[in-house]
């Protein structure tokens, strides 16, 4: 009799033990799956900005071999490509920090100052006080600071602290491979790397980015043209 009840317990209850099984066992393949997927997805995309870093380092070379007018007006070009308004380049004798003036998308005034210095030539806060003061003068709502270098540790400050949006080698990288103008507003004061980066840009252009202790912010080695920065 129990072995009956036992029988017949059995064939009611294991479809449903073999079903929870089941699902416990696609659960947990399922799991597996989206969580390699994720993490290769996350590979995936630290390779693709990798790449679009080097792939913006590439066009870098052809900046590297402008004239300072040049620059300014691939700069020019640059915020036209984003949808920037009433773009001009306004650089030269009495330009008052102004390189380029325009509007952005959201109809904002921006003036932009560029600076198209050798790489080993980093920039010092003096010239970012430069741009605020034309921000002032022209009574911008965004002041943009471009380089084809870097920035001094204290010309980072005064930027942030002066809310004033620095496109550095790195950056300009980015941008030149269709990071809109914008989009490298939410990552300004970052991505001049760290110690290992450092080292391999010294190794790469001869010269600290940034300056440590005593005259770190004379720029060395570096070339500008009249009206170009």
């Amino acid at each position: 009799m129990l072995f009956a009840g036992t029988v017949v317990y059995w064939s009611t209850v294991w479809p449903y033990v073999v079903a929870a099984v089941l699902a416990g066992l696609v659960g947990v393949v399922g799991w597996r799956l989206w969580r390699t997927d994720h993490l290769l997805k996350s590979k995936d995309q630290v390779w693709r900005r990798e790449d679009e870093v080097r792939s913006g380092h590439r066009t870098l070379n052809e900046v590297d071999r402008m004239s300072g007018t040049e620059f300014e007006e691939h700069v020019a070009e640059l915020c036209r490509r984003d949808g920037c308004g009433e773009v001009q380049r306004v650089g030269g004798a009495g330009d008052d920090g102004a390189d380029v003036r325009g509007r952005l998308p959201d109809g904002r005034s921006m003036v932009v100052q560029c600076k198209r210095y050798a790489a080993s030539r980093p920039i010092p806060p003096r010239d970012l006080r430069e741009l605020a003061g034309s921000r002032v003068h022209f009574a911008a709502d965004v002041a943009v600071f471009v380089t084809t270098s870097r920035f001094t540790d204290k010309a980072t400050a005064y930027a942030l602290a002066n809310s004033i949006v620095t496109v550095h080698r790195d950056v300009l990288g980015l941008w030149n491979k269709g990071t809109p103008l914008t989009g490298l507003f939410e990552i300004n004061g970052s991505g001049q790397g760290d110690r290992a980066h450092r080292v391999r840009w010294r190794n790469t252009y001869g010269s600290r980015p940034q300056g440590r202790g005593r005259g770190r912010d004379r720029g060395r080695g570096g070339t500008s043209t009249p009206g170009g920065g």
